[in-house]
């Protein structure tokens, strides 16, 4: 899953996941821009296994956390005269007590090796886009859980924790997260996800006595939706288990 190979970065003409605005408004009397993506809202459950106590999430890989994070190893490309002048009349009218002298560092030298796949995995929760009409949030939830993770859930069994909106600055989507007790008895498969939809999924658990360790250690990269409903499940549920989560 980790043999990343092939990257090629082309311009997105057209998506049928995410479709870029420009939005011009005034806000008491001072007028504004801003880009926005509009995109699907989406469900995640938080799900736990009563038989093995731990938390069953998926791993997969993030081309979008890849490519930042090889970005961030690149030397930047020249700039234009004009794009310099700009950034620094910028930098002036930001930081206009910045010590004479002082510049900003720069990187040289030739291109950076292709980083490992490994730096685009990430840990989540279970979790789909809404894009079924004819389908509840816990319909759409209860799928994402069979097809990702293996487990039969009723519909009934999920419970709703709350909704929130995600990449504010970016898109606004809204997310509706679940709350799913399984067992041995619900696994029905492997999950996965769908691989003729292009999903390459691993299903991960998470003990639940080192899931608030998981959740603040910053070497393991995960959505902050892993580390909201651990502390979540710490509040409201761990003392029906009478098992510490602390860190």
């Amino acid at each position: 899953m980790e043999q990343i190979n092939d990257i090629q970065v082309v311009p997105c003409t057209s998506s049928n996941y995410l479709k870029p605005f420009r939005v011009h408004y005034s806000q008491n009397g001072t007028k504004k821009s801003w880009d926005f993506m509009r995109t699907h809202d989406s469900v995640s459950v938080l799900i736990f296994n009563t038989t093995s106590h731990c938390f069953v999430l998926v791993k997969q890989f993030r081309p979008a956390v890849y490519m930042c994070e090889w970005e961030r190893t690149q030397p930047k490309a020249p700039e234009s005269a004009e794009q310099a002048a700009e950034e620094k009349e910028w930098a002036a009218a930001a930081a206009p007590e910045t010590p004479r002298g002082e510049t900003a560092a720069t990187v040289g030298g030739g291109e950076t090796p292709q980083p490992p796949g490994s730096v685009g995995m990430t840990y989540e929760l279970c979790a789909g886009l809404v894009d079924k009409a004819d389908l509840s949030l816990e319909e759409i939830a209860r799928q994402e859980v069979l097809e990702e993770c293996g487990y039969d859930v009723p519909v009934a069994k999920l419970r709703r924790i709350t909704s929130y909106r995600s990449g504010v600055g970016v898109t606004g989507a809204k997310q509706t997260m679940f709350y799913a007790e399984v067992s041995d008895e619900n696994c029905v498969g492997e999950g996965g996800g769908e691989p003729q939809e292009g999903e390459l999924i691993e299903v991960v658990k998470v003990p639940l006595h080192e899931a608030m360790t998981f959740a603040y250690d910053e070497s393991i990269p995960k959505t902050m939706g892993v580390i909201f409903s651990f502390i979540w499940f710490h509040n409201n549920m761990s003392p029906k288990y009478k098992i510490s989560t602390n860190v």
